[in-house]
């Protein structure tokens, strides 16, 4: 497959994954399937609850995770991924491998310049 730089939709695709936060919340959701909030908080240290809505919104808004409010007292919100979203699946998990791999790469790159 070529690329044309000027028309090449690679830039497109990072937009909707760029943040710090976005692929651990994408892992999170594939792992477990269906998360509350308050799931998704415990599982992310470090993560504030300001960010994890603010970065949740935006992966809603990119069509990436479903959110469904049920009407009840106290309210419940449960987050999962879209059908688009499981899209990434196959791509994260290359990018996971392609990580490993490189990680291992800039080990020995490293040992050989010791």
């Amino acid at each position: 497959m070529s690329f044309e730089p000027l028309d090449c939709h690679i830039d497109d695709g990072l937009k909707s994954l760029l943040g710090k936060w976005k692929i651990p919340i994408l892992i999170q959701l594939r792992a477990q399937q269906v998360l509350r909030f308050s799931d998704l908080y415990r599982a992310l240290p470090g993560i504030t609850k300001k960010m994890l809505t603010q970065t949740l919104k935006e992966l809603e808004e990119d069509d990436l995770v479903n959110r469904k409010v049920y009407p009840v007292v106290p309210p419940k919100v449960e987050y999962q991924l879209s059908a688009h979203g499981q899209e990434l699946i196959p791509t994260l998990d290359a990018l996971h491998a392609w990580g490993i791999a490189h990680s291992a790469h800039l080990a020995h790159k490293q040992h050989r310049h010791d």
